[in-house]
Protein backbone atom coordinates (compact mmCIF):
# COMPACT_ATOMS: atom_id res chain seq x y z
CA UNK A 1 0.00 0.00 0.00
CA UNK A 2 2.88 2.34 0.42
CA UNK A 3 4.70 1.80 -2.96
CA UNK A 4 0.95 2.82 -4.25
CA UNK A 5 0.89 5.80 -2.35
CA UNK A 6 4.59 7.22 -3.40
CA UNK A 7 4.12 6.26 -6.73
CA UNK A 8 0.45 8.09 -7.37
CA UNK A 9 2.27 10.88 -5.17
CA UNK A 10 5.64 11.12 -7.85
CA UNK A 11 2.81 10.79 -10.99
CA UNK A 12 1.00 13.75 -9.51
CA UNK A 13 4.59 15.54 -8.85
CA UNK A 14 5.37 14.40 -12.28
CA UNK A 15 2.60 15.37 -14.30
CA UNK A 16 2.62 18.70 -12.38
CA UNK A 17 5.62 19.62 -13.55
CA UNK A 18 5.26 18.78 -16.95
CA UNK A 19 2.30 20.89 -16.97
CA UNK A 20 4.38 23.92 -15.44
CA UNK A 21 7.17 23.81 -18.19
CA UNK A 22 4.53 23.11 -20.67
CA UNK A 23 2.68 26.52 -19.38
CA UNK A 24 5.83 27.84 -19.32
CA UNK A 25 7.31 27.13 -22.98
CA UNK A 26 3.57 28.39 -24.07
CA UNK A 27 3.68 31.84 -22.56
CA UNK A 28 7.81 32.38 -23.53
CA UNK A 29 7.64 31.21 -27.13
CA UNK A 30 3.49 31.07 -28.08
CA UNK A 31 1.06 33.68 -26.49
CA UNK A 32 1.15 35.97 -23.81
CA UNK A 33 -1.77 38.37 -21.87
CA UNK A 34 -1.20 42.07 -22.38
CA UNK A 35 -2.34 44.83 -20.69
CA UNK A 36 -2.09 48.73 -22.24
CA UNK A 37 -1.67 50.82 -19.59
CA UNK A 38 -1.79 54.12 -21.38
CA UNK A 39 -4.36 55.76 -23.65
CA UNK A 40 -1.67 55.95 -26.62
CA UNK A 41 -3.48 53.71 -28.54
CA UNK A 42 -7.62 54.93 -27.94
CA UNK A 43 -9.89 54.14 -29.64
CA UNK A 44 -7.89 51.23 -30.91
CA UNK A 45 -7.50 50.30 -27.50
CA UNK A 46 -9.18 51.17 -24.42
CA UNK A 47 -7.68 51.58 -20.94
CA UNK A 48 -7.92 48.42 -19.25
CA UNK A 49 -8.63 46.31 -22.04
CA UNK A 50 -6.76 42.56 -22.11
CA UNK A 51 -5.22 41.13 -25.18
CA UNK A 52 -3.28 37.72 -26.77
CA UNK A 53 0.19 38.58 -28.17
CA UNK A 54 0.99 36.00 -30.90
CA UNK A 55 4.91 35.99 -30.00
CA UNK A 56 5.33 33.21 -32.75
CA UNK A 57 3.49 34.80 -35.85
CA UNK A 58 6.57 37.13 -36.71
CA UNK A 59 8.90 33.51 -37.28
CA UNK A 60 6.53 32.68 -40.25
CA UNK A 61 4.91 36.19 -41.67
CA UNK A 62 6.59 39.36 -41.89
CA UNK A 63 6.46 42.59 -39.67
CA UNK A 64 3.45 44.64 -41.78
CA UNK A 65 2.59 48.16 -42.06
CA UNK A 66 0.07 48.53 -39.58
CA UNK A 67 0.36 45.70 -37.31
CA UNK A 68 -0.16 46.51 -33.66
CA UNK A 69 3.36 45.10 -31.95
CA UNK A 70 4.61 44.56 -28.17
CA UNK A 71 8.36 45.94 -28.27
CA UNK A 72 10.77 47.03 -25.98
CA UNK A 73 10.92 50.70 -25.58
CA UNK A 74 13.96 51.70 -27.72
CA UNK A 75 15.37 54.29 -24.67
CA UNK A 76 14.76 51.85 -22.10
CA UNK A 77 14.68 48.33 -23.26
CA UNK A 78 13.36 46.79 -19.52
CA UNK A 79 9.74 48.47 -20.65
CA UNK A 80 7.38 47.28 -22.93
CA UNK A 81 5.52 49.34 -25.24
CA UNK A 82 2.37 48.77 -27.98
CA UNK A 83 1.90 50.72 -31.15
CA UNK A 84 1.13 50.23 -34.26
CA UNK A 85 3.95 50.02 -37.04
CA UNK A 86 4.16 52.97 -39.27
CA UNK A 87 7.22 52.55 -41.42
CA UNK A 88 9.19 49.49 -42.09
CA UNK A 89 13.11 49.67 -43.16
CA UNK A 90 13.23 52.03 -46.02
CA UNK A 91 10.05 53.99 -45.81
CA UNK A 92 10.06 57.50 -45.41
CA UNK A 93 7.83 58.71 -42.76
CA UNK A 94 6.88 62.38 -42.95
CA UNK A 95 3.81 64.53 -41.06
CA UNK A 96 2.62 67.74 -42.79
CA UNK A 97 0.48 69.58 -40.91
CA UNK A 98 -0.99 66.63 -39.26
CA UNK A 99 -1.32 64.49 -42.26
CA UNK A 100 0.57 61.31 -42.62
CA UNK A 101 2.75 60.59 -45.34
CA UNK A 102 4.96 57.83 -46.05
CA UNK A 103 6.64 57.80 -49.42
CA UNK A 104 5.09 61.08 -50.50
CA UNK A 105 2.15 59.36 -50.58
CA UNK A 106 -1.02 60.63 -48.48
CA UNK A 107 -1.82 57.26 -45.49
CA UNK A 108 -5.41 57.04 -44.70
CA UNK A 109 -5.90 55.73 -41.35
CA UNK A 110 -9.42 54.92 -39.85
CA UNK A 111 -8.00 54.18 -36.63
CA UNK A 112 -7.12 57.04 -35.31
CA UNK A 113 -8.76 59.03 -32.35
CA UNK A 114 -9.01 62.52 -33.89
CA UNK A 115 -6.94 63.97 -36.33
CA UNK A 116 -3.28 64.54 -35.68
CA UNK A 117 -1.69 68.14 -34.79
CA UNK A 118 1.63 69.03 -36.14
CA UNK A 119 5.04 68.32 -38.62
CA UNK A 120 7.16 66.34 -38.15
CA UNK A 121 10.11 64.36 -39.90
CA UNK A 122 11.20 63.25 -42.32
CA UNK A 123 12.24 59.98 -41.00
CA UNK A 124 14.31 57.50 -43.36
CA UNK A 125 13.51 53.98 -41.75
CA UNK A 126 16.88 51.71 -41.14
CA UNK A 127 16.76 48.86 -42.81
CA UNK A 128 15.28 45.76 -40.32
CA UNK A 129 13.96 48.73 -38.20
CA UNK A 130 10.04 50.07 -37.83
CA UNK A 131 8.74 53.70 -37.19
CA UNK A 132 5.81 53.37 -34.35
CA UNK A 133 3.13 55.66 -33.55
CA UNK A 134 0.44 55.29 -31.06
CA UNK A 135 -3.57 55.83 -32.73
CA UNK A 136 -4.11 58.32 -30.30
CA UNK A 137 -1.52 60.91 -32.25
CA UNK A 138 -1.98 63.84 -30.00
CA UNK A 139 -1.47 62.14 -26.86
CA UNK A 140 1.16 59.22 -28.06
CA UNK A 141 4.95 59.26 -27.06
CA UNK A 142 6.28 57.31 -29.95
CA UNK A 143 9.10 57.68 -32.69
CA UNK A 144 8.31 60.72 -33.22
CA UNK A 145 9.70 61.61 -29.57
CA UNK A 146 12.36 58.94 -28.99
CA UNK A 147 15.64 59.37 -28.92
CA UNK A 148 15.89 55.76 -30.16
CA UNK A 149 13.55 56.42 -33.09
CA UNK A 150 13.36 53.49 -34.38
CA UNK A 151 12.75 49.76 -33.43
CA UNK A 152 14.90 47.41 -34.18
CA UNK A 153 13.34 43.71 -35.29
CA UNK A 154 15.05 41.86 -32.70
CA UNK A 155 13.46 44.50 -29.85
CA UNK A 156 9.77 42.91 -31.42
CA UNK A 157 7.95 40.65 -29.06
CA UNK A 158 4.94 39.80 -30.82
CA UNK A 159 1.79 41.00 -32.53
CA UNK A 160 -1.53 41.94 -30.28
CA UNK A 161 -3.88 38.94 -32.20
CA UNK A 162 -7.14 38.83 -30.17
CA UNK A 163 -9.14 41.15 -27.30
CA UNK A 164 -10.02 39.03 -24.43
CA UNK A 165 -11.35 41.77 -21.97
CA UNK A 166 -13.56 43.39 -22.35
CA UNK A 167 -16.16 40.56 -22.59
CA UNK A 168 -18.41 42.85 -24.57
CA UNK A 169 -15.77 43.54 -27.19
CA UNK A 170 -13.94 40.42 -27.60
CA UNK A 171 -12.37 39.57 -30.91
CA UNK A 172 -10.07 39.79 -33.60
CA UNK A 173 -7.52 42.58 -33.51
CA UNK A 174 -6.56 41.87 -37.37
CA UNK A 175 -7.58 44.76 -39.55
CA UNK A 176 -8.22 47.32 -36.59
Amino acid sequence: MKTNTRKEIISWILTIALAFIIAMFIRTYVFELVDVPTGSMLNTIQLGDKFIENKFIYRIEPIKRGDIVVFKFPDKPSTNFVKRVIGIGGDIIEIKNGILYRNGKEVKEPYLKEPMIGTFGPYKVPPNHYFMMGDNRNQSYDSRYWTHKYVSRDAILGKIVFRIWPLDSIGSMEGK
